[in-house]
């Protein structure tokens, strides 16, 4: 037994740690397996500064997405991706082998992982056939959570969370638990937020970050908004530096006039080629689902061929197969105009061989 097999924490032993489509990795030309904007943008960068701590919260970030949002800076903190926002609330606010998290699989595997480092329990309440949270199911497995966990739009799905069921959940744990959701493909169904429910429930929290419609998944910059009290409990548990001098400048340029403008034009633009996709896809008689992310989920009668024909024509995409009611179903990531009309070809000749 090695040194780290002996001294990891006995809970951890048998962890099995989040698929990134990095750490899976593969060989291919086309990355399609991530949810990343095909589209990068030129920043510059002031160095003067870099001998120098940086602020705990950069002012410029901070008020690029409070103006951004509508809300007041004291509502929003700046984090290593929305990530870190899912770490910091469960340190915050749950204890140890006591409190627990809840969560609607499938969806974003980081919640139940970030729980499990933390020895916290993870109830897991399968969303209904609608794709929805069972409210009734949630309601009857509460006892004990500190946390809720949705995504909307979801990942992997793409479903969009319905307001009724949010507002009961809200409702039910107003006293108990936070409803944390997670809006990190926000932009691509901008109007769906729940951003203004902010105002009146004090439980809600929402995550965002730049990662996806901004196209700076590597700068690791994400937000947590919620009321003042809780962004000033996390606060407590942050990192005193949590976000580096350059993500700040770059984030900050990102959040401007002219970045919001870029940012804007670019989903719009990918938003096309994702009803473009899915259309041409479902004229082929396939079962492309409609999304409100930037990707579209594809299902097919065998997830692993259809992986190796998009493989073989050098596009990486993701097999989403072994999750909770996703059986057969391979996740397309909308990349740019180029990139789509190569993977409708691989889909096509895939789907031709396969009938």
């Amino acid at each position: 037994m090695s040194l780290g097999e002996k001294l990891i924490r006995p809970a951890l032993k048998d962890l099995v740690p989040y698929e990134s489509a990095r750490r899976i990795g593969g060989n291919g030309d086309v990355w399609l397996n991530a949810n990343e904007n095909p589209y990068s943008q030129k920043y510059q960068l002031d160095c003067s500064r870099f001998n120098r701590y940086p602020e705990f919260q950069p002012p410029a970030v901070i008020q690029g997405y409070a103006e951004y949002t509508g809300l007041a800076p004291e509502q929003v903190l700046c984090t290593r991706g929305a990530d870190e926002g899912i770490e910091l609330l469960i340190r915050t606010f749950c204890e140890p082998a006591k409190d627990r998290v809840l969560i609607c699989p499938p969806t974003y595997g980081m919640y139940a992982i970030s729980a499990e480092t933390n020895a916290v329990e993870t109830v897991k309440v399968v969303v209904d056939n609608d794709f929805q949270p069972d409210v009734e199911a949630i309601k009857a497995n509460s006892k004990g959570v500190k946390l809720v966990f949705l995504c909307s739009p979801n990942n992997p799905t793409g479903h969009l969370l319905e307001r009724e069921r949010l507002l009961a959940l809200l409702d039910y744990f107003s006293e108990q638990a936070l409803v944390v959701v997670d809006e990190a493909y926000i932009e691509f169904e901008a109007e769906t937020s729940v951003q203004s429910l902010l105002a009146d429930y004090p439980n809600l929290v929402i995550l965002r970050t730049l990662s996806k419609a901004f196209g700076l998944a590597g700068l690791r910059c994400g937000f947590t908004l919620a009321s003042k009290d809780i962004i000033q409990q996390l606060s407590k548990v942050i990192a005193p530096y949590p976000v580096p001098e350059p993500v700040a400048q770059v984030a900050a340029q990102a959040l401007s006039t002219d970045g919001l403008s870029t940012m804007r034009a670019q989903v719009a633009e990918l938003n096309t080629f994702k009803q473009q996709f899915i259309a041409e896809l479902s004229a082929l008689g396939a079962d492309a689902w409609p999304s409100a992310g930037n990707f579209v989920m594809v299902k097919v009668d065998d997830a692993k061929a259809c992986m190796k024909a998009a493989l073989d024509a050098g596009i990486i995409l993701r097999d989403q197969s072994k999750q909770t009611k996703l059986d057969g179903c391979v996740r397309v990531t909308v990349g740019s105009k180029v990139e789509m009309e190569r993977t409708l070809e691989a889909l096509r000749l895939f789907l031709k061989e396969a009938a």
